[in-house]
């Protein structure tokens, strides 16, 4: 594990690698952004430049969504709780802290539809089509978000829960060990609870990363078998909704927050939700027809 890859010289200060590799997730994303929209643009001339312009909005997008749901469930824990020393707490009693991004605290699926929502706003103030260009943007996203969740393995964040002892001796990315307690001691970057030191969890943080890529491949092959936009990303986020509820159930934080009695962590219950609004779309819209660019639909239209 590798919390922070160095510090600058003189000033002292850590590069993390969550934020490197999230940094470089983004980077790969919007340059995939860029070199789908040739292909599957209504314009492959201009197209790539106007995507070029929307990808900003987009990073708003998740770092505002991120931190807007992070401090919603913080707050509601708190007043559930009534846990004092909580996060929610502080965000209660102290509002600036709200604004206090670099000291942690955002939720995947607010960032997720955060930057949904700006994509769609960016993408029409800029001329794109904003159906086809989520389509294009999730296929990137999603890759981009794959190589961001090797972070969360290098951090120790996201991680498993304990595995049973019948269960242990697969290998890596099936599990995981947590390093030592000397380890963790000399590392206090690291988020692996001290407690963990040295035992077998399930590999969360890889199986995450292997989600997201695969979905970044099946939403590659929906753009060309699209029969409508807007359809490449439905199906994305149906299968986001299942896979991520399967694997929370492997995950061992109680910080993404436990719901009725442990039953539901945060994001299975919004993956229930998400799951279920985007079935009933793919059901409403299963007749349309729009010869989406870059389809076969479209090339069958245009020849």
């Amino acid at each position: 594990m590798y919390p922070v890859l160095f510090e600058l010289p003189i000033f002292g200060f850590p590069i993390r690698s969550f934020g490197v590799m999230l940094a470089i997730g983004f980077l790969v994303a919007a340059y995939l952004w860029t070199r789908l929209m040739p292909r599957f643009g209504e314009d492959p001339k201009n197209d790539p430049e106007r995507v070029s312009d929307a990808t900003f909005a987009i990073l708003v997008g998740v770092v505002c969504g991120g931190r807007l749901v992070y401090v919603i469930v913080e707050s509601l824990r708190y007043l559930s709780s009534n846990d004092q020393f909580s996060a929610g707490y502080r965000y209660l009693h102290e509002p600036l802290s709200i604004f206090k991004v670099w000291e942690g605290g955002l939720v995947m699926y607010g960032g997720f539809f955060g930057a949904i929502l700006m994509g769609l706003w960016s993408s029409k103030r800029r001329g794109l089509n904003p159906l086809n260009a989520l389509d294009t943007a999730l296929v990137a996203g999603f890759f981009g978000q794959g190589i961001g969740r090797i972070g969360c393995l290098l951090v120790g964040d996201d991680f498993g829960s304990v595995v049973p002892e019948a269960q242990r001796g697969m290998p890596f990315p099936i599990q995981i060990q947590v390093p030592s307690l000397e380890w963790l001691t000399a590392h206090p970057e690291s988020l692996f609870p001290h407690n963990l030191a040295g035992e077998t969890l399930w590999a969360t943080q890889p199986w995450m990363t292997m989600n997201a890529m695969v979905i970044s491949a099946v939403g590659y092959w929906m753009l060309k078998k699209r029969k409508y936009m807007g359809q490449a990303a439905l199906v994305m986020l149906v299968h986001y909704a299942i896979t991520r509820y399967i694997i929370e159930s492997f995950r061992g934080d109680s910080i993404r927050g436990l719901w009725f009695d442990g039953m539901f962590s945060t994001s299975q219950l919004i993956s229930i939700l998400s799951g279920l609004i985007m079935v009933l779309l793919l059901i409403k819209f299963r007749g349309r027809r729009d010869n989406a660019p870059g389809s076969v639909n479209a090339l069958q239209a245009g020849a």
